[in-house]
């Protein structure tokens, strides 16, 4: 058997030279002990103090930022379309905020109207073909005359009478017509009578009938084809966008109310706020899953001022 050589070195290990420094702490230091030596120095310590300074106005900057972004859970954002439920969309300029003495301070700002949404379920087409009708068939008829012979030269005293007659009937339609105007006017309407057009207003503004033909649908999976669906026979009343924006209606006004006289211990009250702002909340979860990304839920989320807060986390009022 033959021996295997084995690699051996035999130069001298090189000896670690002795250090001639002093030996140094090479422990952290706390930040007590930091706070301390700096303070020694007072240049270093001003330096601290506006850098700490600057985090802070940092931090609050941001803080502040993500709760205006985060919303209110019953409010959400103030939008235009919003604040447009306290008058049912009849006044064209918002109501500014006013301080403790009764002054604004601030410029009011343009809302969207809906003037031919009146009270009592009318519109403003049906009052004008009702008005037209009418003055139609209360018309007084013209006196019969000889055949072939012109009314004025037949009895100028009878053209008298008609004319007469034409201009009480005109004076009488309008002052029915003001009459009608005034009774479907939503101005001198009550609570109930503006929730009521402003339903009608949801179901014109977040309805499917109306958002298929301006909006995108949701973008479907790859090698998935659409359904085609059946037309609609009616408005839509029943898909989320529209149940969701018409909670968002009877939340203002109820909030509304609890914040005027001594709403604070109406217990019934809150109690309802309650449970409609978690119904709310469910449907927006459910329409999170349905149509998140799609051109209707942006559209309902920007109209409405829906931020995370109404659907995310636990509320509690």
């Amino acid at each position: 058997m033959r021996p295997v050589a084995l690699p051996v070195c035999l130069r001298p290990a090189p000896s670690a030279a002795p250090s001639l420094l002093p030996l140094t702490q090479t422990a952290s230091l706390s930040q007590k002990e930091k706070r301390r030596i700096a303070k020694q120095d007072p240049y270093r310590w001003a330096q601290m103090q506006q850098r700490q300074a600057t985090h802070d106005r940092i931090k609050e900057r941001l803080a502040a930022e993500r709760e205006a972004a985060h919303g209110d859970p019953v409010r959400g954002l103030p939008t235009p379309f919003v604040e447009s439920f306290d008058s049912a969309g009849q006044a064209a300029l918002s109501r500014p905020r006013v301080d403790m003495h009764g002054n604004p301070i601030e410029d009011p700002h343009p809302l969207p109207t809906s003037p031919h949404i009146l009270n009592n379920l009318v519109s403003r087409r049906e009052l004008d073909d009702a008005a037209r009708h009418a003055y139609e068939l209360t018309r007084p008829l013209p006196p019969d005359a000889p055949l072939g012979v012109e009314l004025d030269a037949a009895d100028p005293e009878a053209q008298a009478r008609h004319q007469a007659r034409l201009d009480a009937h005109d004076q009488s339609h309008a002052a029915a017509v003001e009459a009608l105007t005034r009774i479907v006017d939503l101005n001198s309407g009550s609570a109930k009578d503006r929730r009521h057009a402003n339903i009608r207003r949801c179901v014109e503004t977040f309805g499917r009938h109306q958002t298929d033909q301006t909006l995108r649908p949701r973008a479907l999976a790859r090698g998935v084809e659409r359904e085609e669906k059946p037309v609609r026979g009616g408005p839509d009343t029943g898909s989320s966008e529209v149940q969701i924006a018409i909670l968002t209606a009877k939340i203002r006004a109820l909030a509304n109310a609890l914040e005027t006289g001594r709403g604070y211990k109406d217990k019934v009250g809150k109690r309802d706020l309650r449970l409609m702002v978690h119904r709310r909340q469910r449907l927006l979860q459910y329409m999170e899953r349905k149509e998140r990304g799609s051109d209707r839920w942006h559209h309902m989320l920007q109209t409405l001022g829906l931020s995370p807060a109404t659907w995310k986390g636990q509320i509690t009022l």
